[in-house]
């Protein structure tokens, strides 16, 4: 079956940054737009951002823009997300998501593949 597997959360000050990882197994990943989506208790889930099958085509969401950057390494069978002077407000679980689109969408019911997710916590 699909399994989507994140790592690289954690706890940093505000202005560091993390790399998240999603390794996929069970897909032929290469096949699959991914992206990254965050949720916090009593909020909405938010689109953070999403790229397509052979990553030539990148969206972020507003609030990343100029300090997210996603890549994926389809040998690998991985994504990633750089994150840059990360702010409080970053602090939510991050979860990763996979569709079988020809392009890319900021739409989360988009999506049907789902990882558990990883927290990532911005605090002074």
């Amino acid at each position: 079956q699909v399994q989507l597997i994140e790592s690289g959360g954690g706890s940093v000050q505000p202005g560091g940054s993390l790399r998240l990882s999603c390794a996929a197994s069970g897909l032929t990943f290469s096949w699959y737009a991914v992206g990254w989506f965050r949720q916090t208790p009593g909020k909405e889930r938010e689109f953070v951002a999403a790229v397509s099958r052979n990553g030539d085509i990148k969206y972020y969401g507003d609030s990343v823009k100029g300090r997210f950057t996603i890549s994926r390494d389809n040998a690998k069978n991985t994504m990633y997300m750089q994150m840059d002077n990360l702010k409080p407000e970053d602090t939510a679980v991050y979860h990763c998501a996979a569709s079988q689109m020809t392009g890319i969408s900021q739409n989360g019911y988009d999506y049907p593949y789902w990882g558990q997710g990883t927290q990532v916590t911005v605090s002074s």
